[in-house]
């Protein structure tokens, strides 16, 4: 059990981090740890292996304090493992090496042993086929799974992830997520900064928000997600999953739309190239046809992202004329509708409590489906 209390940092520059953390993390907890860039996620991990020194409070690892003087800190790491965003492989070694040398070095194992269980954790994160290769030849997602499996072989308790799949292509995404789910059924305790919703709501058992330095809001994956109690838990979860917009006139701001568009990709790597092509879309249907074609614009435009299907969809609801989107007269937008991985689709609306009378949905795929 890890009891951490009061915990504070401050850097050399002022800037704090964490101001006040308090938490108890069970043994065998899964934690996700959710929240805008800035808020002290990382820092909180890189805190409770001592990576970075807190300036105040205390971390308590089974009845030890970490954070006195005395403590033996190599000892309690070996209770930790830490997978970071970067890889951290030794490039001038194999991968077997990479993952044998800390169990001789640090837990004084024999070559043998070490060996046996390197072999054993190469096979169960899916790549005993490299064991005499470099990690320069290997993709970033099977050199993350290496890193895990280098972690694992040091028989920790409790499992730090930093962000472990931000530095990944998106077609790598997956595979490091199917060890870290084999691990979550493990009974290790884990705690796992990450950007990808949908992961964390299927991994945890339990996901704190953290906002301004401290853990905002916690709860089950279903309270945080599906029903969060505080106002800015909610508007992030909103704004991660969809976003809104409502054009009432032709003076709309889409330099700004499209700037928060570009900060929603970032934040759910999703390809600069598709956001383009939806920022054409829209620009095209809703402000050089249906907001000139009416007096008053009422236009419902949404945004969202399936992480799990790899589509991003824009949803646009409108009265007034219909514009049927075949009759464009822009041919750039033409030739985005006759890519084969773009699907559009328009029908009347009936009965909508809104008033709505049109919709036009389009999906924007980043691969062919077969």
């Amino acid at each position: 059990m890890i009891e951490i209390k009061h915990l504070r940092k401050v850097f050399d520059d002022d800037t704090i981090p964490l101001k006040d953390i308090d938490i108890t993390i069970n043994d065998g907890d899964v934690i996700s740890i959710i929240g805008p860039s800035g808020t002290g996620k990382s820092t909180l991990l890189r805190c409770i292996n001592m990576l970075t020194e807190p300036t105040s409070g205390s971390i308590i690892v089974d009845g030890q304090d970490i954070t006195e003087r005395g403590c033996n800190l190599n000892e309690i790491r070996k209770k930790m493992g830490m997978v970071f965003q970067s890889f951290n492989l030794f490039g001038h070694l194999t991968i077997i090496e990479n993952i044998m040398n800390p169990q001789i070095t640090l837990l004084g194992r024999s070559r043998q042993e070490a060996y046996d269980k390197a072999m054993y954790l190469l096979k169960q994160v899916g790549l005993a086929s490299k064991v005499y290769a470099y990690p320069d030849e290997l993709s970033g997602g099977q050199q993350q799974r290496i890193a895990i499996a280098r972690t694992l072989a040091m028989d920790p308790d409790i499992i730090l992830f930093d962000e472990p799949t931000s530095a990944l292509d998106p077609s790598m995404i997956g595979e490091v997520q199917s060890v870290i789910k084999m691990l979550a059924k493990s009974g290790r305790t884990m705690m796992i900064v990450t950007h990808e919703m949908d992961f964390a709501r299927k991994i945890s058992n339990r996901v704190l928000f953290m906002y301004d330095g401290v853990i905002y809001e916690e709860g089950t994956a279903k309270q945080i997600f599906e029903h969060p109690q505080k106002e800015i838990t909610k508007r992030f979860i909103q704004r991660l999953s969809s976003l809104t917009y409502r054009i009432d006139s032709a003076d709309f701001d889409i330099e700004a739309m499209n700037d928060e568009l570009s900060a929603y990709g970032e934040k759910l790597l999703i390809e600069a190239e598709r956001l383009s092509k939806l920022s054409l879309a829209f620009e095209e249907i809703c402000m050089n046809n249906i907001v000139p074609n009416s007096d008053v614009p009422d236009i419902l435009v949404k945004i969202e992202y399936s992480e799990k299907l790899d589509i991003l969809t824009m949803l646009i609801c409108y009265k007034g004329e219909k514009f049927d989107i075949s009759t464009s007269q822009s041919k750039l937008f033409s030739g985005l509708l006759a890519e084969k991985t773009t699907e559009a689709r328009q029908d009347d609306i009936k009965d909508d409590p809104m008033g709505y009378e049109h919709v036009i949905s389009i999906r924007f795929r980043w691969e062919e489906e077969e």
